[in-house]
């Protein structure tokens, strides 16, 4: 499993960054983590380097691309909130 993506809420925004990251971290092929915030247009996507360290990128940009490496592709951040009203 190298890649999980996540969507955020209100309720559960704090426990998907922290503890919940902190146990997907635990998996030694784990490494890259999306996030999408449901009420709102945020993404971020935390990417595991080579030393073991993460690091994270973010937009609030619904006209922004993002990159995924674990697959090789890019998508559109207007493509993940399609039809969905904020």
């Amino acid at each position: 499993m190298e890649f999980i993506v996540g969507v955020l809420s209100e309720s559960t925004r704090n426990y998907d960054r922290g503890d919940k990251f902190q146990q997907y971290r635990k998996i030694a092929s784990f490494r890259e983590y999306l996030l999408v915030d449901q009420d709102k247009v945020h993404v971020e996507r935390y990417t595991k380097q080579s030393g073991g360290t993460w690091t994270l990128w973010e937009t609030d940009s619904i006209t922004d691309g993002v990159g995924l490496e674990s697959l090789g592709v890019a998508l559109p951040v207007s493509g993940t909130y399609f039809k969905i009203e904020l």
